[in-house]
């Protein structure tokens, strides 16, 4: 009896320090990911001003889609795919406060709505968009808000089926808040919506359904987004 109880423990002690060792290793933020590129930065010289884009995947892919225009306008990308405005709220103070920028760009949204870290609930998604807004003016970062883009559906997750009502809606409230709080807001939306209203533009779509854009999708946001970066720098 007294053995089975001694292997019994050990089994246990064992199970334990293994889910241990798992919940260690486990990094919900990504901290690491822009962590030595960070420290690399350092603080901005006297007169940079740095443009910081924050976001998912839909950022993450731009530097490599269109690095060009990252070069040329002297930007930072700070995307990470598959995360969640709850995990950008995390790494914010990481990835863009602690860079002292002049402007972040704030894209949030696809994988909220595509519950990639539970159910999606507009209320705290948007309240997460509003304390990263806080969070920027507090320390003298101007804010430029962009749309959440088109995506008719979700590759990962297709049971996810009324994508494009969450999507207008969660637009139509940051517009509101950004329009009621002098914040510019950038509408990619609107310009890479097909003509039928229910996805991406399969023209600027690099998947189907269509949820990052392609070279040209970029080229399109890239038009919108970099007038307004040059207006606050």
């Amino acid at each position: 009896m007294k053995k089975s109880i001694r292997i019994a423990a050990l089994l246990l002690a064992t199970v334990l320090s293994v889910n241990t060792a798992v919940a260690q290793r486990h990094d919900f933020a990504d901290f690491r990911r822009y962590a030595r590129d960070n420290k690399a930065l350092g603080a901005p010289a006297k007169g940079e001003k740095r443009v910081v884009l924050m976001g998912n995947s839909i950022t993450d892919g731009w530097p490599g889609t269109r690095p060009e225009f990252f070069r040329e306008n002297n930007l930072i990308g700070r995307g990470i795919s598959g995360q969640t405005s709850y995990q950008f709220l995390l790494r914010y103070r990481e990835d863009v406060i602690n860079l002292q920028p002049k402007v972040v760009v704030i894209n949030y949204g696809t994988n909220d709505i595509a519950e990639n870290t539970g159910a999606y609930d507009e209320d705290l998604t948007f309240g997460n968009v509003c304390s990263m807004v806080e969070l920027a003016r507090y320390h003298k970062a101007k804010v430029i808000l962009t749309s959440t883009l088109p995506a008719g559906g979700f590759g990962w997750k297709p049971s996810i089926t009324d994508s494009m009502d969450k999507i207008r809606s969660l637009n139509a409230r940051v517009k509101a808040y950004a329009e009621a709080n002098k914040i510019p807001f950038v509408d990619y939306f609107s310009a890479m919506v097909s003509e039928d209203g229910t996805c991406m533009n399969p023209a600027y779509a690099k998947d189907n359904p269509g949820v990052h854009p392609n070279a040209q999708g970029y080229a399109v946001m890239e038009s919108l987004l970099l007038p307004v970066i040059k207006k606050l720098r």
